[in-house]
């Protein structure tokens, strides 16, 4: 047998890691995460939307053999009609896309988020320990996190296999072009050899991904805007790529309100928007803060306007009066932070409401204004507002100090 043959029954087509940033190159030494694993989640009641309280994992690296790993896990869940959470950093292209087939063959809405076990404890996601549970089969106790969740470099293929693909708004998804990773089992090629191979790998994974791509519906243009990256860079997509690449084509997306206490605690909420004219998304942000146990903060994160007009921003708690954020905003690194100070029963009483109404005005010089009112969800507000009480310092008679809005990065 020639050295060409059997490098062609050996040759491997991976999609690298992907970095959270939107152009940049991997270093020298990383540790590999580990093997991707599947299990079924359990998380509070609405954890993963309104009525739904479980769901299916997916995280880690596609390896050689998670296809098959896949394939018998949907043999196990069998109709269970689960959502799938996917948290991957990339790896093996023609597993990503065997598995993206299998999808297909279901009906199942793909959604990019990190689930965190809470048998786990203390223990990294990623232990030993805690990675054996996620592969023993039973069911865990989780929650569910999208923000800084990642779907890169062969994940996005992959997911593309699922008829429902849901992006939350604070979730990255990352594509580049593919490695050709080539195995010579007799003799010592030249690098003329390796070359011709890697040349000819990659014209198969071109010729893989085309038909995968027209299977599945999708836009040639997500794979030849992934040819443009270089292997060792990631190129992170914009709303508006994922909506036009049909990944997701919503034009409105909102996450729920959550709880985070990572060096502050806060309740946060998200949401991206199709402008009213053209393609573009714009991103709002929601934080509350506690100052005490009666005294809070909500603050309403935008990006700075193009027209520098005389604005106001109100939200609808449930009063007859709309409140009213505080005017001039904070403008730090393009962005406007407008605050507003909520009373206790102010808060409860916009997490007892299903939705609330968020309305912006714009005013120009010759004093026309401009409204842009809004729906917005509140789901999820309760529960995060209990987490939140339960580290807020008791009452005091002192007034609060200054605005959070003026301490915190917008880019957080």
């Amino acid at each position: 047998m020639t050295l060409r043959a059997l490098f062609v029954a050996a040759l491997v087509l991976i999609c690298g890691q992907a970095l959270a940033a939107a152009s940049v190159t991997r270093p020298a030494h990383r540790e590999a995460p580990p093997p991707m694993v599947f299990y079924v989640a359990k998380g509070a009641p609405d954890a993963c939307g309104r009525g739904c309280d479980s769901w299916i994992a997916v995280e880690g690296q596609v390896d050689s053999g998670a296809a098959l790993r896949f394939r018998k896990f949907l043999r196990q869940v069998r109709d269970r009609n689960l959502p799938m959470y996917f948290s991957s950093p990339g790896g093996n292209l023609d597993q990503a896309l065997a598995m993206g087939v299998m999808l297909r063959e279901r009906p199942v809405v793909a959604r990019v988020a990190r689930t965190v076990v809470k048998e786990c404890g203390f223990e990294a996601q990623n232990g030993d320990a805690c990675l054996k549970l996620k592969q023993s089969g039973r069911e865990l106790h989780s929650d569910l996190w999208t923000r800084g969740a990642m779907c890169n470099s062969a994940c996005p293929y992959l997911i593309l296999g699922a008829t429902t693909r849901e992006i939350a708004p604070d979730t990255v998804l990352a594509v580049h072009s593919p490695k050709v990773v080539v195995h010579f089992s007799a003799g010592v090629p030249t690098q003329q050899m390796r070359a011709a191979a890697a040349e000819r790998g990659l014209e198969r994974a071109d010729r893989m991904l085309s038909s995968y791509f027209f299977k599945m519906g999708a836009e040639r243009g997500l794979l030849d805007l992934a040819n443009t990256v270089k292997f060792e860079g990631m190129h992170i997509l914009t709303r508006e790529e994922i909506a036009r690449f049909g990944i997701d084509r919503r034009e409105f997306v909102e996450t729920p309100w959550t709880f985070e206490n990572n060096g502050r605690s806060m309740v946060r909420k998200v949401a991206v928007a199709k402008s009213d004219m053209g393609s573009s998304y714009r991103t709002l942000q929601w934080r509350l803060f506690c100052f005490t146990a009666g005294q809070f903060e909500l603050d309403f994160q935008r990006q700075l306007p193009a027209a520098s007009t005389f604005s106001a921003v109100s939200i609808s708690s449930g009063g007859p009066k709309p409140l009213s954020f505080a005017f001039p905003p904070a403008k730090p690194q393009g962005f406007e932070i407008w605050g507003l100070r909520m009373t206790r029963a102010s808060v409860q009483s916009l997490a007892g409401l299903p939705q609330f109404d968020f309305t912006e005005t714009s005013f120009a010089p010759d004093g026309r204004g401009l409204v842009r009112p809004g729906k917005f969800s509140t789901e999820g507000l309760a529960g995060a507002l209990d987490s939140l009480l339960a580290t807020c310092p008791a009452q005091k008679d002192i007034a609060p100090s200054q605005g959070s809005r003026s301490q915190d990065s917008a880019a957080k």
